[in-house]
């Protein structure tokens, strides 16, 4: 059941020599990877008014120079990440940069920043996504946070079923937001060029407004910059572009941060022009579209492709966190099993952590989604920073063509992402504070795993010399529950594989009559096999298990002999069946397992009904 359940969900198997079939075309890369970056359109500017409106409505001219310096570091930081991708196409992005240029140290804050903002991406991305649905249908609002989990388990077995999939799916969303915002855009510069649309705004721009302070100015730029999040992630992924894959990458990453400009640019103006201010039961682009289009199909259109883009914008981090989680792996400062590809080419275990990552954020912040931002912005620009710097380094050891220049961007964008990181810090400590407790955890844990790792090699690498030890003798204890088939066919297999068997009996009964049942029962069917009966007062099976075992093995290794525990099952022909039979056999095994002396082996008697 479980496998059909798990072939209708995720497909076919596919072979290994597949994998180039799964690689991506700049325009599949585009919906796949271009998703979150895009997305963020629909609340970075509204971030920027929510900030700047706590003063007056009269402020909010101020988003339109926020919105310019956004743009000037979208520019440095799209020229600096086309460099990442043609100085470092492995992929890896920020983690590989730093690492390279800054050590392992600056390297791991980049990855963890990444490992943590992919989860803040996803539940950022589906949170808004829930926000655009419940705009448009208020009656749902009750319901946002069961909303979200059910995109984000949707999103994950679309990640599961493989990349090329994934990304035919997403083609449809991203291109039709695209095509929406366009539309957007363009009619709503139409109607202002013919009157259709009046100059409503708060302030013209360049009025004086009492109170605005630089401090206000920099907390409406650094929640704007919102909109950056998920450029790095093409420098990310650039393995799973079709070759030439530096080129096709760079230009990818060309063609989503001009499309990112147009739309914030675009979408900031007309907030402006029309006067719109945030509210908590319309979104700022909710309010755009209705003074655009109407209340009419182009309205719900807009409203639509809102929400699943930002539904679908999670994939950006179910792209680029399997792929940072294998670069981490590979260095062995993550779990190997990150390194694992699953039956469809994807790295299955990174996308399955990476939801459940996602899922209990939405708890915590209650499906939130200004709650998560400013964490969101702190977990990417503080990679921003150590990349963009590291870059420098690289051009400075490197030089090449044009290295003054590239490291200038470098050092432009560098710069403005270290005032960022300050100012999210200075400015919204409230909301940024935890990364300053999950950066030494995960760090902490990195270093911890790295350790395990050295240690592990160290102990299993061959020297020159290899010991080529001989036991002189073999002992195998037999663990017998009752005198049946499976008893049968274990004592055979001891006696072929060992010098010495012992079978071993644990008996609970009180009635020492009934007690000694099975012992008798033993010695009729195998009257040459020594068989010794532990009475446990305590009901426990495992633990005078061990103690006798161990005892034969010290007496083993004084006499130079091995000592093999056999532990016999049976295996029910249904694997439902599992469940009606106790687990004695698991829990002696994992028990036996920590015995230093002891090899352990199974012996599985296989039923035929």
């Amino acid at each position: 059941m479980y496998r059909y359940f798990k072939r209708l969900l995720l497909g076919q198997p596919l072979k290994t020599n597949e994998e180039g079939e799964q690689a991506l075309t700049k325009f599949k890369a585009l919906a796949l990877l271009s998703s979150d970056a895009l997305s963020s359109v629909a609340y970075g500017t509204e971030q920027i008014t929510t900030a700047l409106i706590a003063l007056s409505a009269a402020a909010t001219w101020y988003a339109l120079p926020a919105a310019g310096i956004v743009l000037i570091l979208l520019f440095a930081i799209t020229l600096s990440y086309r460099q990442i991708i043609n100085a470092y196409p492995s992929g890896g992005g920020a983690y590989v940069v730093a690492t390279k240029n800054w050590g392992t140290g600056a390297g791991l804050v980049a990855g963890g920043s990444l490992l943590v903002d992919y989860m803040l991406t996803v539940a950022v991305s589906v949170t808004a996504g829930t926000e655009a649905i419940t705009s448009a249908i208020p009656s749902l609002s009750a319901h946002s946070v069961g909303i979200s989990i059910l995109i984000v388990l949707f999103i994950m077995t679309l990640n599961l079923r493989g990349m090329r999939e994934s990304a035919s799916f997403l083609t449809v969303p991203v291109y039709f937001f695209v095509i929406m915002i366009i539309a957007l855009v363009i009619w709503g510069v139409i109607n202002i060029l013919s009157g259709n649309i009046e100059y409503t705004a708060a302030a013209k721009v360049g009025s004086y407004v009492p109170g605005m302070t630089v401090v206000l100015f920099l907390k409406a730029f650094s929640a704007g910059s919102s909109s950056l999040t998920g450029v790095e992630a093409i420098s990310n992924a650039v393995p799973n572009f079709k070759e030439p894959k530096k080129r096709n990458a760079a230009n990818t990453l060309a063609i989503m941060s001009l499309i990112l400009a147009i739309f914030f640019a675009g979408i900031t103006f007309l907030s402006y022009y029309i006067g719109v201010l945030p509210n908590e039961h319309q979104t700022v682009l909710s309010q755009i579209g209705e003074a655009v289009f109407g209340k009419g199909i182009f309205y719900y259109l807009l409203q639509l492709s809102t929400a699943m883009i930002l539904a679908v914008a999670a994939n950006t981090g179910f792209s680029a966190f399997p792929i940072l989680a294998y670069n981490l792996a590979k260095d062995k400062f993550m779990p190997h099993m990150f390194m694992d590809k699953g039956d469809r080419l994807g790295y299955s275990n990174g996308i399955i952590s990476l939801a459940i990552g996602a899922i209990v954020l939405i708890f915590i912040f209650k499906g939130q989604t200004n709650l998560l931002i400013p964490l969101y912005a702190v977990g990417v620009f503080v990679p921003f920073t150590l990349s963009q710097s590291g870059m420098i380094v690289h051009w400075l050891r490197e030089r090449g063509k044009n290295w003054v220049l590239n490291a200038a961007v470098n050092l432009l964008g560098a710069l403005i992402s270290l005032a960022l990181v300050i100012f999210l810090f200075w400015l919204h400590f409230d909301n940024v504070w935890p990364y300053l407790v999950i950066m030494p955890v995960l760090l902490f844990g990195f270093y911890k795993i790295h350790d395990h790792y050295v240690k592990i090699a160290a102990q299993l690498r061959l020297g020159v010399e290899v010991d080529t030890h001989k036991y002189e003798g073999s002992t195998v204890i037999v663990l017998v529950s009752s005198v049946t088939h499976v008893t049968e066919g274990a004592i055979n297999y001891a006696r072929s594989i060992g010098d010495y068997v012992i079978a071993m009996h644990v008996s609970f009964d009180t009635n020492p009559k009934k007690e000694h049942e099975t012992a008798k029962e033993f010695k009729q069917a195998f009257p040459d096999v020594r068989f010794v009966d532990l009475h446990s007062s305590y009901r426990s099976v495992s633990v005078p298990v061990v103690r006798f075992c161990d005892v034969i093995a010290k007496n083993a290794a004084e006499r130079n002999s091995s000592v093999t525990v056999l532990v016999p099952q049976f295996v029910p022909k249904k694997p439902w069946q599992n469940i009606l039979h106790n687990q004695t056999a698991l829990r002696l095994r994992t028990a036996l397992n920590t015995r230093e002396n002891i090899i352990v082996s199974t012996y599985n008697y296989h039923l035929k009904k």
